[in-house]
């Protein structure tokens, strides 16, 4: 039952938003951040290759568990099916940062 699991990780990194699907998610060892194990990525068994795919299955390759912030995950579903992971340009159309507060400001104003 455990092996049928996957989930599907959205977060923010360098700008762009990635999707990555994993079988193993949780608090990690370190304070603030997500533990990821046991990446996914599609089989190469058809001819047709997708570059996206390729390009982060390349980036995650010799990742046995990699942790991310707390504050740069976007979303966390539980999936049946794997989908096509990728790096998305971030617009900020479609997702809205979380609202920091603005250190050393005494009338909300950053750098003020």
């Amino acid at each position: 039952m455990l092996e049928d699991q996957l989930y599907r990780i959205i977060f923010m990194n360098q700008g762009k938003v990635y999707e990555i699907y994993a079988r193993s998610v949780g608090e990690g060892a370190l304070y603030g951040f997500i533990d990821v194990e046991e990446l996914v990525f599609g089989e190469r068994t058809s001819v047709l290759v997708d570059p996206a795919e390729e390009k982060l299955k390349n980036e995650f390759d010799s990742v046995k568990r990699t942790y991310i912030p707390m504050h740069s995950i976007i979303r966390i579903d539980e999936v049946e099916k794997q989908g096509v992971a990728k790096i998305s340009s971030f617009d900020g159309t479609n997702i809205t940062p979380f609202p920091m507060h603005p250190f050393g400001s005494e009338k909300g104003e950053p750098g003020k």
